[in-house]
């Protein structure tokens, strides 16, 4: 049976920081609802109302831009080890990218990470747990490193992430806006380089 709380409980704040990864839900008004799989050490709860995480370089930015359009944003865990449980978290987010104020902190509470992209931090106003009784039972091993090899030796600091970031990232797939910085998106000139 599914009970809701106001806020993050201890024992939920335990179950969460023991999983390894996490879904993220957003929508626009209108358009496709997206849903997205995230993993790597990307995520902290700074209060019972308040979580951030860590977004890294995908081949798209769909969450950037329904956000510019409505904040809502659900988070959501499931156990695939002994307890079953799925956990969801409700509420409002906003989006946090390179340069603007709230980065440089709120960056620091996660690992370096050359594809970091934005930082989302999210208001909860409520959560929600559920049996899970038919989620399987698999067993976890590993990180992948595809993603930080990627970003290293085929992108790096040198210019091809930012163009990625200008081909891939600064449009949903339905076409809107994502709000990514348009400055981001350009190489370092010779003299920033280093």
């Amino acid at each position: 049976m599914a009970k809701q709380f106001d806020r993050i409980t201890d024992d939920q704040k335990a179950f969460v920081e023991a999983q390894h990864m996490f879904f993220t839900g957003t929508a626009a008004p209108d358009g496709r609802v997206n849903v997205s799989p995230k993993g790597q050490d990307a995520l902290r709860i700074l209060s019972p109302n308040r979580v951030v995480w860590l977004n890294l370089t995908g081949s798209g930015n769909e969450t950037a831009g329904h956000l510019l359009e409505h904040p809502r944003m659900t988070l959501m865990w499931c156990s695939f080890e002994r307890r079953p449980l799925i956990y969801r978290m409700y509420g409002t987010a906003r989006t946090i990218h390179r340069g603007d104020t709230d980065w440089d902190g709120l960056y620091a509470l996660f690992p370096d990470h050359p594809g970091a992209r934005q930082v989302y931090d999210m208001a909860v106003e409520m959560t929600q747990t559920s049996c899970g009784y038919a989620v399987p039972f698999m067993d976890f091993a590993g990180d992948r490193d595809t993603l930080t090899r990627w970003t290293e030796d085929r992108k790096g600091r040198d210019g091809g992430l930012p163009a990625y970031w200008a081909e891939k990232n600064m449009q949903t797939i339905d076409g809107r806006p994502t709000g990514f910085p348009q400055d981001l998106t350009r190489a370092p000139r010779p003299e920033e380089a280093g």
